[in-house]
């Protein structure tokens, strides 16, 4: 299977064995054709976001004004701050210039001068890789104004690397201009969207890490060529991070649609022990999880887990075993969740502190069984009433895990809640646990 993020090319991190290897001709077909040319390859490649949406690249580039005054800006975004998430390092490390010339085909389209990378603030070891490597192309002409002489052109951009400061939210788009502008991220408030009122008031379009990545194999080799790869709906590769119980977890670049047992048991190694699978997480933490007795037959694309009752999110695979504690590991998210939570919306800022209340009282061996049913309560109340996705990305992991391990979670808690003392008022005042602790 041909790899087409992360090849196996010894050494093509470093810019003449980029160049040795086709590097940066893609970029110079793209330029001796139409901006409207390049972005109707990229539609009809069927290339989807690989940042957890799953939108088409190409239609989202198609969003940008043609007729505007304004400068343009294109942001990447290496925030990669969810947990099970760790595939867009691969690339800052292994493959950055096939990265930067994918910004400069995707600016050229969008008729932008200026990209930001965005990087994840606790990834210090790929920032400066990720400087290094643009550091080589500035030098060597491939970026920024001597470009134009290098591929005969009058496109110029210049590509500018930013460190976040290690906020989960600053992964959704709006925090991220916004922390891209030196202000809090904040999540702002859609419609207008990025392409209409992006950074500093301008058009912006916004593509994850990896959706760049593919974007000059599509140039330099056909739109129909990737449209063939994978599942038609969602053609391509994608990197798969296995992390959990598995013998051999690390990225895997696959074919979207390959099964999920695949993966596990094909490629990841298995399970340690042949032990069985209580649960799967098919697309980061914030994505449903699946039963493990309900994984056969399921294939690891947008369409496919949707149909599972899933998402693909960023392709992060997270694999319990039989011995698994769920309640430690929703409690564990939850706190997550609770953390990073930047706290405009009500329902998230005060709904991931109750979800995560509620799963360290089951955890502590005091949950009763209408914990249960307040959990879910509470998951739909931040659910579709809050900003940004942060809402769901809380509430999700919460509801799905309970629901479809009713029988588990039912199994954690008691009928009723047991007080220290007989008198029910008198225990609320003197108990051991505090009052807030205690159900009615």
């Amino acid at each position: 299977m041909e790899k087409i993020v992360l090849p196996d090319i010894e050494n093509i991190h470093i810019l003449d064995v980029y160049i040795e290897n086709g590097g940066f001709s893609a970029a110079k077909k793209a330029f001796a054709q139409t901006s409207d040319e390049v972005i109707d390859q990229v539609k009809k490649s069927g290339l989807r976001g690989r940042g957890g949406a799953a939108f088409s690249a190409g239609l989202k580039w198609s969003f940008m004004p043609k007729t505007t005054d304004k400068p343009k800006y294109l942001c990447i975004n290496g925030d990669e701050s969810e947990p099970g998430s760790f595939k867009d390092r691969q690339i800052f490390e292994y493959n950055p210039h096939q990265l930067i010339e994918g910004i400069l085909i995707t600016a050229y389209a969008i008729g932008a001068k200026v990209a930001y990378i965005y990087i994840r603030g606790e990834y210090h070891k790929w920032v400066k890789l990720m400087q290094k490597a643009l550091d080589d192309a500035y030098a060597a002409g491939y970026v920024g104004e001597a470009m134009k002489e290098k591929f005969g052109t009058d496109f110029f951009c210049n590509i500018y690397v930013h460190k976040g400061a290690g906020a989960y939210i600053c992964g959704e788009e709006s925090s991220l201009m916004n922390s891209l502008e030196g202000k809090r991220g904040y999540p702002r408030v859609k419609p207008p969207f990025p392409a209409q009122n992006g950074l500093w008031g301008c058009p912006t379009t916004i593509n994850n890490v990896e959706t760049i990545t593919n974007i000059p194999p599509i140039i330099s080799k056909g739109w129909d060529w990737f449209s063939k790869i994978g599942e038609p709906k969602h053609p391509g590769t994608i990197l798969f991070g296995v992390s959990g119980h598995v013998n051999k977890p690390g990225v895997y670049e696959l074919p979207s649609g390959t099964l999920l047992t695949d993966i596990i048991y094909n490629y990841a190694g298995g399970v340690p022990g042949n032990k069985d699978i209580l649960c799967v997480i098919p697309g980061g933490s914030s994505m449903p999880p699946l039963r493990g007795d309900q994984l056969e037959g399921v294939k690891m694309d947008a369409e496919s887990l949707k149909a599972a009752g899933s998402a693909i999110g960023t392709g992060g695979i997270m694999v319990m075993d039989e011995d698994t504690d769920l309640v430690k590991v929703l409690a564990r998210i939850s706190h997550f969740y609770h953390h990073e939570s930047c706290g405009q919306c009500t329902p998230c800022r005060e709904g991931t502190g109750w979800l995560e209340k509620i799963l360290k009282r089951i955890l502590a061996g005091n949950g009763s069984v209408s914990d249960i049913d307040l959990l879910i309560t509470v998951a739909n109340q931040i659910e579709g009433n809050t900003i940004c996705a942060l809402g769901e990305a809380a509430a999700w992991p919460v509801r799905f895990m309970v629901t479809r391990f009713r029988d588990y979670f039912e199994a954690r808690v008691s009928k009723e809640v047991n007080l220290k003392v007989a008198n029910k008022v008198h225990s609320m005042r003197h108990t051991e646990f505090p009052l807030a602790e205690v159900k009615n």
